[in-house]
């Protein structure tokens, strides 16, 4: 684990603000939410993030207003991952105990993700298991002019 602190200052809260760009960048953006690439080296194309605009805890935090649109949301970006990237399987994963601003990790599953990589095993990648950045931001734009039509 790294040393890095990204609680102070707010990770969650650079990303949305637009201070932190990760790869891919800030793809959508919907009734407090915002929809951006995974903020760290990623196994899997078109893994992307759901985070809240404003600074709150966790799910329990947010407003009926977000709350809803939360769902909905996911489930837009969870059917574009299947239908533009090729996703057979989505999964939706809010743990929050390192990064202490909600957010939602919306994690593709592909016909050859290797088994160890499935569910949360995405989280536990080594270092070589990394997608090429070029890879990573070409699944975001397509997820992102999936979500604008």
């Amino acid at each position: 684990m790294s040393d890095v602190d990204v609680n102070d200052p707010c990770l969650g809260c650079a990303v949305v603000g637009g201070t932190t760009r990760p790869v891919g960048g800030v793809l959508a953006r919907s009734a407090g939410l915002v929809l951006h690439g995974v903020a760290s080296p990623s196994p899997l194309p078109g893994w992307v993030v759901l985070t809240s605009e404003r600074h709150v805890r966790a799910l329990y935090d947010l407003n009926e207003e977000e709350a809803g649109e939360l769902g909905r949301f996911a489930a837009r970006v969870m059917r574009a991952q299947r239908e533009v990237l090729g996703a057979e399987h989505a999964y939706a994963f809010a743990i929050g105990d390192v990064l202490r601003h909600f957010h939602l990790h919306l994690v593709p599953r592909y016909p050859d993700t290797p088994k160890g990589l499935w569910g949360r095993g995405a989280f536990d990648a080594g270092p070589g298991e990394g997608r090429p950045e070029e890879e990573l931001e070409a699944a975001a734009r397509k997820l992102s002019a999936a979500l604008a039509r």
